[in-house]
């Protein structure tokens, strides 16, 4: 399985409309990034920009939530049409609240639940989780801002991960997110990823559509 999910933090919002059809006619996900400007620095869109995508979105629609206490909005972006929605190991370690918890509180909103790390955050942590999500998000840059260099250590956090995975015997998915492009989106699907996210690398190509072909080629050089 090779998906690309355009982020549309990176999309030219005067023209929203036309990149959503973009996304619909030549990828496979919408990635929709909501920042609160707490538990990241950065402030990008909420309920009304995600309520206009799902009107016009064929493509499931993939809401990664980078806000403190999630669990006080879950029911609500779950009626927004979402397919997929993640929130932060991080932000449940704040709050202490179970990660758990919110992975099924999701699911019974018959949402698919994903629990994302930051880069600094051992991928061994996602373990006790696994079972329970339907998809893990790998931040291959630090959380909260658009058009950062890639952290080339991810290649082998996503290996301990899909092992850990196959080792579990479990069907959960790995979502790689930050500073992904042609030039490392083989590597990370050879690494055992699924979903990878790209903003700039797609909305600020030349090419939009060969950007995400490329990204979607079967043949890569190993990490």
């Amino acid at each position: 399985m090779r998906l690309i999910a355009p982020s549309l933090l990176a999309a030219d919002f005067l023209h929203l409309a036309e990149d959503v059809r973009f996304v619909n006619e030549n990828a496979d996900i919408f990635h929709l990034d909501v920042m609160d400007g707490t538990f990241v620095p950065n402030i990008s869109f909420g309920f009304p920009v995600i309520q206009a995508v799902a009107k016009e979105a064929l493509k499931p629609m993939d809401i990664h939530l980078m806000i403190v206490d999630p669990e006080k909005y879950l029911e609500r972006f779950s009626k927004t049409g979402a397919e997929m929605i993640s929130f932060h190991l991080e932000a449940c370690h704040d709050a202490g609240t179970d990660p758990r918890k919110l992975l099924r509180t999701l699911r019974g909103y018959d949402v698919k639940p994903g629990l994302a790390i930051d880069p600094d955050v051992p991928v061994e942590e996602l373990f006790p989780y696994l079972e329970d999500a339907d998809f893990v998000l790998i931040m291959s840059v630090f959380a909260g801002f658009g058009g950062q260099k890639f952290i080339e250590d991810t290649y082998e956090r996503v290996r301990k991960v899909k092992a850990e995975i196959d080792r579990q015997k479990t069907r959960c998915l790995i979502e790689v997110d930050g500073g992904v492009g042609p030039d490392n989106a083989g590597k990370l699907f050879d690494a055992g990823a699924e979903i990878l996210v790209a903003g700039s690398a797609v909305f600020k190509a030349k090419d939009r559509v060969e950007a995400v072909a490329q990204m979607k080629k079967l043949n890569s050089l190993k990490a």
